[in-house]
């Protein structure tokens, strides 16, 4: 099953090196990691997707996860309300003559055409993963060349009805 974990962490130099370490040693499969500045300076907030088989892997995962001195905060997000987004920058072989088609596949996604050049041009979408996936899908037939996505990134919506979803604090 695919779990959302969002992490608080101290922007020290080998955090990543070392969160990373702990889902490589337990045979997790990583999906997809983002890391940012967070609000406060000196934080990062980092973003993971994982696979795991049950419930008490997810419990594992992030008690080993609290053990690690800079990891300020762990949450697992998966069953909240959150605002969830990924960028992807599709370049799409596209001579002058399909150039339009190709605008007009995108429009509906509110994805915008960033470059051009004299045999293709790249595609810039945000969107959650499914979008992402539904718009390569629609350039597949046109010939890509290239694509480079983040992975997700999100954070919960403003105000939560208590969930059974679970934050881990060290404080």
């Amino acid at each position: 099953m695919k779990r959302i974990l969002t992490l608080t962490v101290n922007n020290r130099s080998g955090v990543l090196n070392r969160i990373t370490g702990l889902f490589t040693k337990r045979h997790y499969n990583i999906e997809s990691i983002t890391v940012g500045h967070a609000e406060i300076e000196g934080i990062s907030r980092m973003t993971f997707v994982i696979h795991v088989e049950d419930e008490k892997e997810v419990e594992q995962i992030t008690k080993q996860l609290n053990k690690q001195i800079d990891v300020l905060k762990v949450q697992d997000i998966t069953n909240q309300s959150i605002v969830a987004r990924e960028l992807a920058l599709i370049k799409v072989i596209a001579a002058p003559a399909v150039r339009m088609e190709v605008q007009g596949v995108i429009e509906p996604f509110r994805a915008a055409i960033i470059d051009v050049s004299r045999d293709s041009l790249v595609v810039q979408v945000t969107g959650e993963s499914d979008k992402i996936e539904a718009i390569i899908d629609l350039l597949r037939p046109y010939g890509i060349k290239e694509i480079a996505r983040t992975g997700t990134t999100a954070f919960p919506r403003g105000t939560q009805r208590p969930s059974s979803s679970k934050t881990y604090s060290i404080v």
